[in-house]
């Protein structure tokens, strides 16, 4: 089985990992630690499994010290037997992985001369050493430089190329002695005279497909909208619509039954008023024939009764 290998993570944790997670012996294991000048022996608190079994340990940023030797011994029970995994003393100030750099950032300079500047996320930056690499779409290797601040300046560039640059860091010899070099980090690019976005797309492209495209549309959307509300209003203007006299006179034949003093709302007194309230008696008129020698006379019937006798009616032919 192998032995115990910590890795102490940007100042902020550390994990001490033993064996192989894959083939791990089913057993069961407990770390104790203990440092030089503190010989006080503690148990971890914060183990790390694989398949329920415990394969390292976890410390938080108070259980690190610096520049003391840190020793562990690590059990592994089975049963009624106990082996122990060989260790060693560690200097935890060898063994400081930091985190890769962040805001890569190019900027160009006079003379066709680039400048690449970064920021560290380790707390102490005076014990950070660098490595800047880059190459062009037409190179197939990288090309390293050892850099101990944030700035890095690329002496030419052609314009006809597209350069990648990462930055990556480790402890330098000042503060540790470890070869342990953080990941590379996030490219950017370079080329054709204009910067590139992470994705290597040329900005003035991205802007164009990520911006102003957008922007584009929303207007010529607004524009079509406002276009077709001004053509509705001039076709209500040129081609009325005919009302529908049904839905006006709904409430006259279905609520009241085609009664228009109720849906017009007559008063009843006026409506009554128009009433006739009296009676009148029938007269009848009728002719009798003259006998030969006799004028026609007319019989007639007055509303207030009947007459005494027949009037006779002269004509006044000479008056015809």
């Amino acid at each position: 089985m192998q032995g115990v290998k910590c890795v102490v993570f940007n100042d902020e944790y550390m994990t001490c990992m033993w064996g192989n997670q894959e083939d791990q012996p089913a057993a069961n294991y407990s770390l104790y630690y203990w440092y030089q000048h503190q010989p006080a022996v503690t148990e971890c608190q914060r183990y790390l499994q694989h398949n329920g079994i415990n394969t390292g340990c976890w410390f938080s940023h108070s259980e690190i010290k610096l520049f003391q030797t840190f020793r562990v011994h690590v059990n592994a029970s089975h049963g009624s037997r106990t082996q122990v995994i060989p260790t060693y003393d560690m200097k935890l100030q060898d063994l400081v992985k930091p985190d890769p750099p962040v805001n890569l950032t190019l900027q160009n300079m006079s003379n066709h001369q680039l400048q690449l500047s970064w920021h560290t996320p380790y707390p102490r930056q005076q014990c950070v050493e660098h490595a800047v690499r880059y190459r062009s779409n037409k190179d197939t290797d990288w090309t390293v430089h050892g850099v101990n601040g944030q700035l890095f300046s690329f002496p030419s560039v052609d314009e006809e190329k597209k350069y990648t640059f990462q930055v990556r860091s480790k402890i330098n010899q000042y503060c540790g002695s470890t070869q342990l070099w953080s990941e590379w980090s996030v490219p950017v690019y370079w080329g054709n005279t204009m910067a590139h976005n992470s994705t290597g797309e040329p900005l003035p492209r991205y802007w164009v497909r990520t911006v102003l495209i957008p922007v584009v549309s929303g207007v010529v959307l607004l524009v079509l909208v406002v276009m077709l509300v001004r053509m509705e209003r001039v076709w209500v203007v040129f081609m009325p619509q005919v009302p529908n006299p049904s839905k006006t006179f709904d409430e006259l034949f279905n609520t009241h039954k085609g009664n228009f003093q109720e849906w017009a709302g007559v008063p009843k007194d006026m409506v009554e008023s128009f009433t006739p309230n009296y009676s009148e008696s029938i007269c009848h008129v009728s002719e009798l024939l003259p006998k030969e020698g006799q004028e026609p006379v007319t019989d007639s019937w007055a509303p207030l009764g009947p007459r005494s006798g027949p009037l006779p009616l002269k004509k006044d032919i000479g008056g015809l």
